[in-house]
């Protein structure tokens, strides 16, 4: 799989690696960081959270059309890695001026005092470099290959996606194992630690990027794009799309609805399971001297299982693909929603436990996290083929975008409903449903995505249909 690539795929390889260590370095420590830092509750952390993690995937909207339309994807990649450089440093900065006697009357709201400034100010400086990074790194892979050379470029997606579960994995151990101390202070580490990961991905692709980021006959990829004459746009004027475009469309839309519903469960990995993993998992191991294992490492469990895993699932669909037995698009996203419903139903039982009292063993995390990684394994891979498969060429981008916006509600989702997160004292009701201890909230979760599962696996039929032989 390694071989017959161009150099520039390793720059790229890398170069998201660092970027990917820097945004998981971060969330694996950013809602610890709010509570015990900035003195938030549970509930407006999660908010939070889900402000930032829905806006980064809105402002790649904007960065893909600045890129297609003026800058190009290289500028565009070093704009948004400077400014993500710039955002790490701020929270960094923000964690130099935290003091623990800052005043427990912060939860909650938001005061004029640096701390956080720099914190507000380090987000948002993340949030608009990633909208320029994230949609032009992919698009360059794709530039490397020749148009007929399908398999190798799925080869090299291939190598580019195990560069950012890499970056994902080593993340968490660096920049929790920095930050997540048990002494707020040391949170800075982290956030430092995550703006170094940024540097090396930057200067990396900097230093390559004139040298090897080339088409095979020789051309540079990722320049700033010619523009388009009148005429041209004239010659390729917009004609109605057909029926069978729309129903392809129409699938797309629906597909992205309940992908909502996955990753609003899914990214409760930053915010309420590792809630769970700091307060109610027994994190201490005798046999490594009493070592207390960082309520952030627990966010590497997913990138492991991935690495373990992928390779396993890709020879299933091969085998089932032979047997013309594969399960097509909508039904493995159905089967993805309800692996996600069974972990999180390991995680109600693990809750009871830790209901009556009792610090649980970090293996129901592990089994969670694993069972996430499965759903995730039948559902994140084929989603941004199907939309490329099923958009008709003139609004691919736009019909991407959308794809994007429904991960963005998904994030944003995902804070409101971590919120709900019982806290001693507090009872909560969503939708008529009381919350009063853990086992409810994360009753949910398993709720939400066994009806989502039942009811995309009752439409299997009717999208498959619709889809037109495209799968």
């Amino acid at each position: 799989m390694f071989k017959d690539h161009p150099k520039g795929l390793y720059v790229l390889f890398f170069t998201e690696m660092w970027e990917r260590f820097s945004y998981y370095g971060m969330r694996a420590i950013l809602t610890l960081y709010m509570i015990n830092a900035l003195f938030f509750d549970k509930a407006f952390t999660s908010s939070i959270y889900g402000y930032y993690t829905g806006l980064v995937y809105l402002t790649p909207l904007l960065g893909g059309y600045v890129a297609d339309r003026y800058w190009g994807n290289r500028k565009s990649i070093v704009i948004g890695g400077v400014m993500m450089l710039v955002g790490q440093l701020t929270l960094a900065a923000s964690g130099f001026y935290f003091s623990s006697s800052a005043g427990q009357e912060l939860v909650s709201s938001f005061s004029l005092n640096i701390q956080q400034i720099l914190f507000i100010s380090g987000l948002f400086f993340l949030i608009v470099g990633n909208g320029f990074f994230k949609p032009n790194i992919s698009t360059m892979v794709g530039s490397l290959y020749p148009a007929e050379a399908i398999k190798i470029r799925d080869a090299a997606f291939t190598i580019f996606y195990m560069g950012i579960n890499l970056g994902a994995l080593l993340a968490p151990f660096i920049a929790g194992g920095l930050g997540d101390t048990g002494n707020p202070a040391d949170f800075k580490y982290g956030f430092l630690s995550a703006a170094i990961g940024m540097g090396i991905g930057l200067v990396t692709f900097m230093v390559g990027k004139d040298k090897h980021l080339k088409t095979p006959d020789g051309k540079p990829v990722g320049m700033v794009p010619v523009k388009i004459s009148a005429e041209e746009k004239k010659a390729t004027k917009d004609v109605p799309l057909t029926t069978i475009e729309k129903q392809r469309i129409a699938v797309i839309f629906i597909l992205a609805f309940f992908v909502i519903f996955f990753w609003a469960a899914f990214e409760q990995a930053g915010v309420s399971l590792t809630f769970f993993a700091q307060e109610q998992t027994d994190r201490v191991v005798g046999w490594l001297g009493d070592f207390v294992i960082p309520a952030s490492f627990f966010q590497a469990i997913n990138p492991v299982a991935i690495i373990i895993f992928a390779p396993i699932f890709a020879v299933i669909w091969t085998k089932l693909g032979k047997r013309k037995k594969e399960p097509n698009t909508p039904l493995k996203m159905a089967l993805g929603l309800f692996l996600l419903s069974l972990g999180f139903g390991v995680m109600v039982f693990g809750a009871e436990i830790a209901d009556a009292g009792s610090k649980v063993s970090p293996l129901w995390l592990v089994g969670a996290y694993v069972l996430h990684t499965f759903g995730e394994l039948c559902l994140s891979p084929i989603g941004l083929s199907m939309v490329t498969k099923l958009s008709p060429v003139k609004f691919a981008s736009l019909l991407m975008g959308i794809w994007f916006i429904s991960n963005a509600a998904a994030n944003l989702l995902a804070g409101q409903l971590s919120a709900f997160y019982p806290e001693a004292g507090k009872t909560t009701s969503l939708l008529g449903y009381s919350i009063n201890n853990l086992s409810d909230f994360f009753v949910i979760f398993v709720v939400m995505g066994f009806v989502a599962s039942l009811i995309l696996f009752s439409l299997n039929k009717l999208l498959s249909k619709m889809m037109h032989g495209i799968d």
